[in-house]
């Protein structure tokens, strides 16, 4: 007999009508007895082109062993970073560390702000250094913060000269990364490579400070040679700094 015919027998009417709601209550029942063995099952049949190869897992693998070691060098070098502060600190009462709190993006190459001032004994034309050498000089203070004038800047001019010949030189600051160095006679005999010192003649920095290295050198520049100095202290990324400080009149030249 046709399926849709078993519709027009009266008495068997109720027992089709009722088939579907039967087999959801034997899969409750069953359900019931394997405790969601059965769902469980079900869903991992289901999911299971989704699940991640072979090929999958190692990248995933992989991606974690990178984080690790990621987190671990930065541990590291944070952890060198602390003990060389902790050195600074204890190496000179008369230098101030202090950290850079801010820095504007528009005057990157300009100045910077400590989060140390006149109550830590630092006043204007103190001397900055960073890990590396010079980077600038105080120009003004309050009692808890100090303005610094980058070697970048081009307010900035200090006095300096060629450790290997002995020639000076005004290192001028032109608002980028580089700072250019004039000389004072037409050929100073320089190089590529030369290391550049603070002058012993200079009154407003300490003399023998390092300051950075001669990239490239014009001699044709007017009226005297010309060189980009490569600053060697990282200007670009410092956060923590030594100011030093000294106990006569603050000068009034910059």
């Amino acid at each position: 007999m046709p399926f849709g015919r078993l519709f027009r027998v009266p008495w068997l009417r109720p027992v089709v009508g009722a088939w579907p709601w039967a087999l959801v209550a034997v899969a409750l029942v069953a359900v019931r007895l394997s405790k969601g063995a059965l769902l469980s099952d079900a869903y991992a049949v289901i999911s299971r082109p989704f699940w991640p190869g072979s090929a999958q897992k190692e990248w995933l693998q992989a991606a974690q062993q990178l984080d690790q070691q990621t987190r671990l060098s930065q541990l590291e070098l944070d952890n060198r970073r602390l003990r060389h502060l902790l050195d600074l600190q204890r190496a000179d009462p008369g230098k101030v560390t202090a950290p850079v709190i801010s820095r504007e993006p528009g005057d990157w190459w300009h100045q910077l702000v400590l989060g140390a001032g006149g109550l830590q004994g630092i006043r204007p034309g103190d001397s900055v250094i960073a890990p590396g050498g010079l980077i600038g000089r105080v120009d003004s203070v309050t009692p808890t913060t100090a303005r610094v004038v980058l070697l970048t800047d081009s307010a900035s001019k200090v006095g300096v000269w060629v450790a290997r010949t002995q020639r000076h030189g005004l290192l001028t600051g032109v608002g980028s990364s580089r700072p250019v160095l004039r000389f004072l006679e037409k050929d100073p005999q320089v190089r590529p490579g030369d290391v550049v010192v603070t002058s012993p003649a200079s009154t407003l920095v300490p003399p023998g400070l390092s300051v950075g290295v001669i990239q490239s050198v014009d001699e044709k520049a007017v009226p005297a040679t010309l060189a980009v100095v490569q600053l060697s202290a990282p200007v670009a990324s410092v956060d923590w700094v030594q100011v030093l400080t000294r106990r006569g009149p603050a000068p009034a030249g910059t």
